[in-house]
This record gives structure tokens, sequence and C-alpha cells, in this order.
């Protein structure tokens, strides 16, 4: 698609805004039922699109890209219709007998650019946000998935009326022709909203070109997340869903652990029990396992392995298949593993002596989208929870609280900004438009001038004293 058809599905697609038709919740809820429907209709074209990229394994594919997808559409068609309703605010003592309400209402066209590594649920996911909210939507899916991206665009003609939510693809074998020149073309239209998943990289050329238009932006970013084991922890637990984690999509998560951070009295056998959990969920031959996943290119698989030679580590591999065994090894802070967010299955182990080095080592770098605590102590839990700034995380898990729909996932700081699932998402594709209604006939003489002697005495009583005497907890959202 040239960049001047951009410019007409733009002009299509505001026009259709301009209807109304997305105002409507009932509209909203059909067309997210519907979208629903279709996914299970084509589940198996979608896990064939899924292994023809990644290799995913069907397991893996059903549950961390089918059904996620399906949850978010019935949360959102179930819910769009009071999310959308005005939203009662208390007005505080200086506009009283005033009444205050929150409108939401869409932003209007808004553009998605999804990464290859869960390549369905995270284009459809932020698209059924927007859809909720009322938006009109286009997605752009990532080059490096190509299969799902047909399907995604099949499942969108198939589901939404071409001026309210479209698909577009890269152009096929363009001589030349740059990775990113459909995405720069898109990026030079003005959207109401963008919202980017992807690389640290990539999100500050999305800033930049959204401040052209002063466009706000989600970026959902990546980072180095990590895991930190106590002495106290359950060990076989800890290995077993902490190598599940790294294994998942092969590394290739944005959640996964990125490094490991254990006691010293328990790292050698954390460690050697992660390698047991490797060789038991995925067998002796790692590399040939069907549940096994593979790198998206060689130039990420050429990356990984020349990580692992800095390291010193050495790697079962596989060029020509792009698989890459999971490997844990110990290191220290200098490793080359710590520079950069791995996205493989590489997870370097680091012992403390102390809890206070890990986690000051974790507060000197920036702040991940994700970290995860194994321990017993709650006492340890309330302290990581108050002293570590991350996006999200679990304790005594991993990974597992970017896959609800009703959970805020998001990032902070270099990983990210902006939340969506649950009412943060409906929110987040939302302008919340906030309106006094005040009555007519109630008018309060003293806040217009003259104020003359004596006025303001008159106001600390008043409002002052009310203030005080005001029940708690009326502030805020209701």
């Amino acid at each position: 698609m040239e960049q001047q058809d951009f410019s007409a599905m733009h002009t299509e697609m505001r026009r259709f805004f301009a209807t109304g038709a997305t105002l409507d919740a009932a509209f909203r809820k059909a067309k997210l039922r519907g979208l629903a429907a279709a996914i299970r209709r084509r589940e198996g074209d979608i896990m064939a699109a899924l292994h023809d990229d990644l290799a995913k394994p069907p397991c893996e594919a059903y549950i961390t890209e089918i059904v996620e997808t399906l949850d978010a559409a019935e949360y959102y068609a179930a819910r769009a219709a009071a999310f959308s309703r005005p939203r009662r605010v208390w007005p505080g003592r200086t506009i009283l007998p005033a009444f205050c309400k929150v409108y939401p209402e869409p932003f209007g066209l808004a553009l998605v650019l999804s990464p290859w590594n869960y390549p369905f649920q995270l284009s459809l996911i932020p698209l059924i946000c927007a859809v909720a909210a009322g938006n009109c939507v286009v997605l752009k899916p990532s080059r490096e998935s190509p299969a799902t991206g047909r399907i995604l665009q099949q499942l969108v003609e198939e589901c939404f009326d071409s001026g309210h939510c479209r698909v577009v693809l890269d152009a096929p074998g363009a001589p030349g022709a740059a990775p990113e020149q459909t995405a720069t073309a898109l990026l030079s239209e003005a959207w109401d909203f963008i919202f980017y998943t992807g690389s640290p990289r990539v999100g500050h050329i999305i800033m930049e070109s959204a401040a052209r238009h002063l466009t706000p932006v989600c970026l959902e970013l990546g980072g180095k997340s990590p895991v930190i084991v106590t002495e106290d922890a359950d060990l076989a637990v800890a290995a077993r869903r902490i190598a599940w984690g790294k294994m998942l999509n092969a590394g290739q998560t944005c959640v996964a652990p990125d490094y490991l951070l254990a006691d010293a009295a328990i790292l050698e056998e954390l460690v050697e029990r992660i390698r047991e959990e490797f060789a038991r969920q995925l067998g002796p031959d790692p590399i040939h396992s069907p549940d096994y996943g593979r790198i998206v290119s060689h130039a990420a698989f050429d990356r990984l392995c020349g990580l692992a030679e800095r390291c010193g580590v050495g790697l079962i591999a596989d060029r020509e298949l792009l698989k890459i065994a999971p490997v844990i090894f110990r290191t220290d802070f200098a490793s080359p593993a710590l520079e950069d967010e791995i996205f493989g299955p590489l997870l370097p182990a680091i012992p403390y002596d102390c809890l206070d080095a890990a986690l000051a080592y974790i507060r000197a770098n920036p702040k991940p989208l994700a970290c995860y605590l194994f321990t017993r102590n709650k006492g340890i839990e309330k302290r990581v929870l108050r002293e570590l700034s991350f996006g999200g995380g679990c304790i005594n898990d991993v990974a597992l609280q970017a896959s609800s729909s009703r959970l805020p996932f998001g990032g902070v700081g270099k990983s990210g900004m902006g939340r969506y699932h649950g009412c943060a998402g409906f929110d987040l594709f939302s302008n919340l438009k906030s309106v006094v209604h005040q009555w007519p006939t109630l008018d309060l003489p003293l806040r217009y001038p003259p104020y003359g002697k004596g006025r303001l005495r008159w106001l600390r009583r008043l409002l002052g004293d009310w203030s005080r005497r005001s029940p708690p907890g009326r502030g805020g959202w209701r």
C-alpha cells in the first residue's frame, strides 16, 4: 500500500468515526462478541500460523495467545456499556452545591503497532480495548510474523467495517525497501492515539513521531526483569516455575525472568534444580522437542549465540532450525548478560550475600517491566514491594501478571508508559471528560467581588470548618 493510500484510508476512517456509530455501547458489544466467535471458528488456522512464525506448540499457543484474547474480548463486551457510563465524583468543598461527573469518550482514530513475539494477542488485545472505548483502529502487525499477520487481517475484515478497523501489512518483497517503511508512512499521519509494543529503541522513534502531532502514546517496552529467590523459598516450586517462564516462547517474552538473583546459600542447588527442570520439561533433546518454540530469525539467533560466547557459555543450538536449548549459568554483576535485555533462553544466575545488595543493584538500574520474588517470608515480601519500582510482577510465580484481563499491565520509566487490561485498558483509549453540573437557582454571593472587609474570615469559617467536619473517604471515584 502506498503512502497516499494510507491518507485515503485515514480519511475514510475519520468519516466513519464522525457518523457516531462507535458511540453506541451495543454496537461495540456486538463487534467484540463477533470477534470472539470468529476466533473460536478459526482456532486451528491461528495455531497453524503461530507455528509457522515461531514454531509455537499448540498448548502454548492456546494458553498464551488464544485464551487471553478471547478472555479480553468477552470481558470488554460484557462491560463496555458500564465503562462508558458517566462516573459521579464527589465535588469537594470548593464547588458545592454543584455535582461532578466524568464522561468517557473515545479519542477517535487509534494506531496499534504490535510485535512478533506474541503476534496474535499483543495485536488484538489493544485493538479490543480501543474498540470497547469506541475508537476506530488501524493495526500494523510485525513483518517478522507474516502468517499471523494474514490471519489477523482476515479476522478483522470479517468482523469489522473497513472504516472501523483495518489491518495494514508490509508490502511483500519490495526490492530495497526498508523494514520500517510501512510503519514510517503510517506514523506520518495524524492519529488521536498510538499504542506500541516492542523495543525501547523503536519506542523513542514512536514518541518522536507522535510529538509532531502532540499525539498521546502508550509504550509497552521491556527491560531486564529480575527474579529474586531467598534462602527460605521452596526451591522445587521456584525451579519449576522459573524454568517454565524462561522456556516460554523460547525466552522471547517481555516479562520473562531476565536474570536470577539468589541467596548464595542456595544458589548452587537452585541452579541444578532449574537445569533438571529444563531436561524434565523438554526431554533429553530440547532442540527437537515438539513443546519448544524457535528463535524468530537468524539475526536474533546470531545475537544470542554471540552473547553466550562473550559470557563463556556453551550452547546446544541449531541455526537451520533456529533452536537454542535453554541454559542457566552462574555469573556476576559484571557479566555481558546483564548489559541488555536477553530476550532468549539464556538465564544468568548471580549470588547475593545479603538482600540489601540485591535490592540496591535493581534500584541502581532502569526500572524493570517485571519483578519476581520467591520467598516464604512476609516481611521480605513487603520490603521488596515497598522498595522496588517495577511495572508488575508475581510473588512465588512468574509471568502471570500479564495474562489477566482485569489486572492493569504496563511498564514504568524505560520499561514503558501507560496501562491496559481491565478498566485501565478502556480508560487508556478514552478522553475522561470532567464536567461540573451547577444549579442555576443556587448561588453563593461570597465568591463574587467586591469582597470587602471580613470576606476572607467568612470564607475560612465556611470552607475550613466544613472541611474539618466532612466525612472521610468521600473523595475520588464513587
